[in-house]
């Protein structure tokens, strides 16, 4: 082999290797370009999960946990054909065990006494002397929501029902933090104060569009006399077929204290 032949292998060696160390050079730049560009919506996206869940931690340590409740109220109930009924009601509790019920006329008749437990709802419609058993069940008939017993007592005692952490994203508002999820029966919608972490509101969309049920939870007039905030009025709408409101307002309340729960079926009473 001739040097002119060997020194051209060479040069034309060279500029290979040249060419394909600047290819190589340029696909690392491009590609520490995209991992900067990921690593960025990376980090956004879990400070996005960091304040989700944080705030789902505050709203949750604002659960009021107890043994009993007990509470007097003001019970407005309004249906959608313009059905309307104001009552008094007296109110016991015993955590996952029992709710009993009293409603009162504004007479001071006692018109209707109610207990439930797990598996059944038992009802003394007093004015009529009809005695009424069902199942838990009814409950969703009567509410138009998926309650049992204890979904129906975090709701009357004020704690947030259908609450877990499968929310995932939040959006702000004029002093609010609105925090967004799915659950197995609606699209979730939670609203607390920005500074104070207290619900303000909950807002249920039926995920079966054949329903089309919404749901809406207002809590109001929070105090702190029990030792943790406290909401005394609470309004409930629901819109399907038919329309439902019932406002809460709670005059008085305590737990934690011995509590009976009278209930027994006079014998003149119809069975239905």
């Amino acid at each position: 082999m001739s040097i002119r032949l060997l020194i051209l292998f060479v040069i034309i060696g060279f500029l290979c290797s040249c060419r394909a160390t600047k290819t190589i050079q340029t696909a690392i730049v491009k590609k520490d370009t995209i991992s900067a560009e990921d690593l960025s919506r990376e980090r956004a996206r879990l400070d996005s999960i960091a304040f989700i869940q944080d705030n789902y931690r505050q709203l949750a340590a604002r659960r009021i946990n107890y043994t009993t409740f007990n509470a007097k109220m003001d019970v407005d109930y309004e249906e959608g054909d313009g059905k309307k009924l104001s009552v008094n009601a007296q109110l016991r509790i015993y955590k996952d065990s029992v709710i009993w019920a009293s409603l009162t006329a504004l007479l001071g008749i006692e018109g209707l006494r109610a207990y439930i437990t797990r598996d059944s709802v038992k009802l003394l419609d007093k004015q009529n002397k009809v005695y009424i058993a069902r199942s838990v069940a009814y409950l969703r008939e009567i509410t138009a929501l998926p309650l049992d017993l204890f979904s129906l007592q975090e709701l009357l005692v004020g704690n947030p029902v259908f609450f877990d952490s499968t929310f995932t994203s939040y959006s702000r508002g004029l002093g609010t933090i609105s925090l967004h999820g799915v659950n197995t029966f609606f699209k979730l919608l939670y609203t607390i104060g920005e500074t104070d972490k207290l619900l303000q509101s909950a807002k249920f969309d039926d995920l079966d569009e054949v329903r089309n049920r919404t749901s809406f939870l207002l809590y109001g007039e929070y105090e702190n006399k029990a030792g943790f905030p406290f909401s005394l009025k609470r309004n409930i709408a629901v819109s399907e077929k038919k329309k439902l409101n019932v406002e809460i307002r709670y005059k008085q309340y305590s737990f934690n204290e011995t509590l009976s729960f009278p209930f027994s079926v006079p014998k003149n009473y119809r069975r239905d």
